[in-house]
């Protein structure tokens, strides 16, 4: 399928390793030109030449703190014309709340919630004059059915989650989109952390706790990275401009809800 943003500008957040780089090489391979932000320029810069050289789009590699102001202002200055807008970003420590500091739970709202709304308020205006936008924030499925393990990480996503639900609707006359990504499990560096944190409450082998998550699992696997960035893709497509305001599973079937 001819995704139709061929030529397009993305800026994809997050974007060096896991979920991010697979969601940046998707419009890579779709012709769209990208900035990625990340804040190790080593990694970051190896994924730009890889994009470079495997798509042959223009890539931009930022290496920048976008929950900070200055962060955000760099990947900004280096994109002065947007069309597609991918939020991504780690979820922050797990375990219990009253284990975490004020600060603590301020640092992962900053992070999670309060810098992609920054980044909406920067980049939407333009997208509604130009009559066309997307953005696509990538959150969990914790949205769905919160893990307890998952306490700040999923606050502070509610908090977008509910976000986006209140604007969304107001800006699809415009060819403006705003959806939610709610990955579960992928075969990411993120896993094994989590598998590693698990281990210590349980006192299995990291291992061991890996591997009992996918065998739980329906699919009996995690999600390929790719997996969930071709669906991002998709919603950044011309195809997608009747879906707006959604928060879409990629979860192979974890979550047990209708809805």
């Amino acid at each position: 399928m001819n995704l139709g943003i061929r030529g397009r500008r993305a800026l994809v957040s997050g974007a060096s390793e896991g979920l991010g780089r697979a969601i940046a090489l998707a419009l890579a391979r779709e012709g769209v030109d990208l900035t990625i932000v990340a804040r190790r320029p080593d990694v970051l810069e190896r994924t730009a030449m890889a994009l470079r050289t495997e798509t042959g789009v223009s890539v931009t590699a930022v290496p920048a703190d976008i929950s900070t102001a200055e962060g955000r202002a760099e990947a900004l200055a280096a994109t002065p014309h947007l069309d597609i807008l991918v939020n991504n970003s780690g979820g922050g420590p797990m375990g219990d709340f009253r284990d975490f500091t004020h600060d603590e739970f301020v640092d992962v709202v900053q992070a999670v919630m309060l810098s992609p709304i920054e980044m909406m308020r920067a980049t939407l205006d333009a997208m509604i004059a130009q009559r066309f936008g997307r953005i696509i924030n990538i959150t969990t499925m914790g949205m769905r059915v919160p893990n307890a393990i998952h306490q700040l990480c999923n606050t502070a996503r509610g908090g977008l989650t509910a976000f986006v639900s209140t604007i969304a609707n107001e800006h699809s006359q415009h060819n403006v989109t705003i959806n939610n990504l709610l990955p579960g499990p992928f075969a990411t560096d993120r896993m094994k952390v989590t598998s590693a944190f698990l281990a210590k409450q349980t006192g299995r082998p990291v291992e061991d706790e890996y591997e009992r998550r996918v065998a739980e699992h329906p699919a009996r696997r995690f999600g390929r990275p790719e997996e969930l960035g071709a669906t991002c893709a998709f919603l950044c497509s011309t195809h997608a401009g009747y879906i707006t305001g959604q928060n879409i599973l990629v979860d192979g079937g974890l979550a047990k809800t209708t809805f």
